[in-house]
């Protein structure tokens, strides 16, 4: 079994010329970025960084980022990949959830962190990218520049073995701490292998990265492409416009994002270039709208689109086969190569068709579970239903928590979270499904419906959206469109307008947030 440092290794040894990574102008090849790798693998156990330690990551994109979080990986080290956007006080508390021991940042980021980086017991060592003033960094800890680190001495890498820990991925929460996903060597080469075959990725692919290498369908760009031997192009972006941008000029093949930013994307004019070099875009983080869809095939006339599900607890779990979008835009899809999707009941038994159920995955990419976190674990992975009573180990599933339905031909349709379905006058109801009526309205921009308490309905509906690009809101307007549309029980009780709706560090508008800022919104009306 390859471990994950060794999708690059691989490469570098049967095409150390080929390009790897592309940022701002400047290409590193394989065999350039495998040697990077391991000089800085061996520099991190000089420092004396043991077998498992924590090694953080608080960066954009950019080159010495994928060198860090693969070096880390080469050393027998544990890489904690932190979202750039987030605030000091969450770095602060990954980094000593998680026991950080040394952490890669910039010299910019360094005056913000400074007093967190005093409070994180555990942490002895601090690399910054650049050659910003080290004057911020505590004193206790050992600071050095990355040329430094680099041209260090090395030490000994530390033996590991498929199933050790490769990463932890902190999921983001509106409320309470965020929670660590541990993923092994195993998970996430078997995740690589497993997306770059129904992507059918090869050397020629370039691929743009645009979600945050902290999240998993970010962090797997980086490894479905060093699997096929493709190149990657990091992209920090501030416009939708700079994505379509970077397409025509880099010649990209593969683009995967999350629904609000295709929303933007595909309200834009995509240059020739663009749509003759795209082979395929994917889409991941939630339900594409069909409008938006329609929309990015005109844009992209030939490339494939992939409709795809994943947990980070399991890293990716589903995908539609494209030459299934047009028969069924609002699915799922099936099982990913190497896995196994089931629906079932609460005590575990098998749903019938077309018949809602929690949604279970299986097979190799399940993760170890949540770090620092057995209660939680315990919740969320439990042994897989349906195991032969002989097994004396039992095989642990995901429980994912959401709702979804397998109709008689094997497709699955997402239906929602448990803890995002709506109760309102004895229905329940998928918001989702409002939200799909919103975007193909075409009078918002952005949607998110959410259920919030009410004394005669259980819950009501409140819609949340933004105006149209270049438009307005006419409430009257999405409302009838809603009443056309919907069973009187889901058409909203409210919309309020917004600029622009929250959006959590991965991208997705943040429902618990709008949840919470409306949860009182009708504590006044009589039962």
């Amino acid at each position: 079994m390859t471990l994950l440092h060794e999708l690059i290794r691989d490469t570098a040894a049967k095409m150390p010329e080929r390009p790897a990574l592309g940022y701002r102008g400047r290409t590193l090849e394989y065999g350039a970025l495998w040697r990077e790798a391991q000089a800085t693998a061996a520099a991190l156990t000089g420092l004396g960084l043991g077998r498992g330690e924590r090694v953080g990551i608080y960066l954009e994109k950019r080159l010495e980022t994928v060198i860090a979080m693969f070096a880390a990986a080469a050393a027998g080290c544990v890489l904690v990949p932190i979202n750039p956007v987030l605030k000091p006080r969450q770095v602060g508390y990954i980094m000593r959830d998680c026991n950080v021991r040394l952490l890669v940042t910039s010299g910019q980021r360094l005056g913000d962190l400074a007093a967190e980086l005093a409070a994180s017991p555990d942490l002895r060592h601090l690399v910054l990218v650049d050659a910003k003033s080290h004057e911020n960094a505590p004193p206790a800890i050992n600071t050095l520049s990355w040329d430094a680190l680099t041209t260090a001495p090395g030490g000994a890498l530390h033996r590991v073995i498929d199933t050790d820990m490769a990463a932890i991925l902190y999921t983001s929460g509106s409320t309470g701490n965020p929670k660590g996903v541990v993923l092994s060597h195993r998970n996430m080469v078997a995740g690589a292998k497993s997306v770059s075959q129904y992507l059918a990725n090869h050397a020629e692919d370039r691929i743009l990265s645009v979600l945050p290498l902290s999240f998993d369908a970010g962090l797997s760009q980086l490894t479905t492409a060093f699997n096929a031997g493709a190149k990657v192009v990091l992209l920090n972006y501030l416009l939708p416009r700079d994505v379509v941008r970077a397409c025509a000029e880099e010649g990209i093949t593969g683009l995967t994002g999350v629904p609000p930013l295709w929303i933007q994307l595909a309200d834009l004019d995509w240059p020739e270039r663009a749509q003759q070099s795209m082979r395929y875009f994917a889409n991941t983080g939630g339900h594409m709208p069909f409008a938006t869809l329609q929309k990015l095939r005109a844009a992209m006339p030939r490339a494939r689109p992939f409709l795809m599900y994943g947990l980070t607890e399991a890293f990716r779990s589903t995908y539609l086969d494209p030459s299934q979008v047009d028969r069924r835009p609002d699915s799922i899809g099936k099982a990913i190569p190497n896995a196994e999707i089931l629906v079932v009941r609460p005590d575990g038994s098998a749903c019938a068709a077309d018949e809602p159920g929690e949604l279970v995955h299986r097979g190799a990419l399940v993760s170890l579970g949540y770090w620092n976190d057995p209660e939680r674990t315990a919740e969320r992975f439990r042994p897989a239903p349906g195991q032969p009573g002989e097994i004396c180990i039992p095989e642990m599933a995901v429980w994912s928590g959401d709702i979804v339905r397998r109709d008689g031909e094997g497709f699955l349709y997402f239906v929602g979270r448990r803890d995002e379905m709506i109760k309102t006058s004895g229905y329940r109801v998928s918001p989702t499904e409002i939200e799909e009526v919103l975007y193909s309205s075409a009078l918002v921009g952005a949607a998110a419906a959410i259920g919030v308490a009410h004394p005669r309905l259980g819950q009501a509906i409140i819609v949340v959206a933004s105006p149209p690009e270049g438009g307005r809101l006419d409430r009257d307007a999405l409302l009838e469109r809603c009443r056309q549309a919907m069973p009187q029980y889901m058409v909203p009780l409210r919309i309020e307008e917004r600029a622009s709706l929250p959006r959590n560090p991965n991208g997705k508008i943040d429902r618990k947030l709008l949840a919470g800022e409306f949860a009182d919104a009708f504590a006044e009306v009589d039962a």
